[in-house]
């Protein structure tokens, strides 16, 4: 599980591309100090699995549904990706509960300041907007964030002036693709009020006048 909170940018300093498949290699710093293989790092809000390490950089394995479902598989060498680590069970919980699980991309489609902000507006399927709610969290880039305004076609975020010189959103032009993560909590209450309306829907559909006269009624 991760925060949403960026510890640093890393650079991408390599792809190796199999059929359906990659290799990413980060150049990194911070993350480094306590890393072992296994351990998980997000890459752009991508939950990724370090398979190896030394004191400059690291390496992770990125399937074909991670290609498919985030923008890592546009990403050229020297491009710089926002990087945290797994949290620990003594840290802070500085933002939201970000999983690391991209629920898609999105598109800034302008970008402009306002005072001492900076307003980012990103269009988004149908499928992700579903769940993004004014005032609520979504992690655009592994950046939790805050919902300013949602439409039914894009939403925007207000960021100071520090969460853009610490991240890669200072990198962002209108066009450009950013991951996606939507607050988990929204989708799980979905899930579970489904599950009950069916339930309930499949005990009326039994309740019967045969059922009731076969049980006495």
């Amino acid at each position: 599980m991760f925060t949403g909170i960026i510890e640093e940018t890393g650079t991408l300093e390599r792809t190796w591309r199999g059929r359906d498949s990659a290799v990413l290699r980060i150049r990194a710093c911070k993350v480094l100090t306590d890393v072992k293989p296994g351990d998980s790092i997000a890459v752009n809000g991508v939950c990724l699995t370090v398979t190896s390490f030394d004191t400059v950089g690291f390496t992770a394995d990125v399937m074909h549904e991670t290609l498919n479902r985030s923008s890592l598989g546009a990403l050229q060498p020297g491009s710089r990706v926002n990087l945290e680590r797994a949290m620990p069970a003594n840290g802070r919980f500085g933002g939201h509960i970000v999983a690391g699980h991209v629920d898609g991309t999105g598109q800034v489609i302008q970008i402009r300041k306002d005072d001492n902000a900076v307003w980012y507006t990103i269009s988004a399927q149908p499928e992700v907007l579903r769940y993004v709610v004014e005032k609520g969290s979504i992690a655009i880039d592994g950046i939790s964030l805050t919902v300013a305004s949602v439409s039914a076609a894009d939403f925007s975020v207000s960021v100071i002036p520090h969460t853009v010189a610490v991240t890669n959103l200072g990198d962002r032009r209108a066009g450009d693709m950013v991951n996606l993560e939507n607050d988990m909590v929204g989708k799980y209450i979905e899930k579970f009020m489904l599950n009950r309306n069916e339930t309930v829907q499949s005990e009326k559909t039994q309740l019967t006048r045969e059922f009731l006269s076969r049980h006495g009624f």
